[in-house]
């Protein structure tokens, strides 16, 4: 499954979360996994929001004057939070499908 084309954005993170998907694929597929597997996600999209945040008030008060590492952390917290957000629209559009269903 390839989600590279999800923004046209390829990154590690990418890669990483495939990988750690694909292991539930062939594993059991159990509900509490996957709840498991999206709490991670967004605690991932967490931390490394928090991450950029802090890195943004360590430049702006002048503790830091790296502008590469500022942004390679912004770009890594866009990143996640742009697959979390597709992830979610994608867990929405399959809700609504099941809703849809007819008994």
């Amino acid at each position: 499954m390839d989600l590279s084309s999800i923004s046209g954005v390829a990154s590690e993170y990418l890669k990483d979360t495939i990988q750690k998907g694909s292991e539930y694929e062939t594993g059991d597929k159990s509900f509490q996994n996957v709840l498991q597997s999206a709490v991670q996600m967004l605690e991932e999209t967490n931390t490394l929001q928090n991450y950029a945040e802090e890195a943004e008030i360590q430049f702006a008060l002048g503790y830091t004057t790296n502008t590469h590492d500022l942004r390679i952390a912004q770009e890594k917290a866009n990143i996640a939070l742009q697959y979390t957000v597709a992830v979610r629209d994608k867990v929405i559009e399959a809700y609504k499908e099941i809703m849809n269903m007819q008994m």
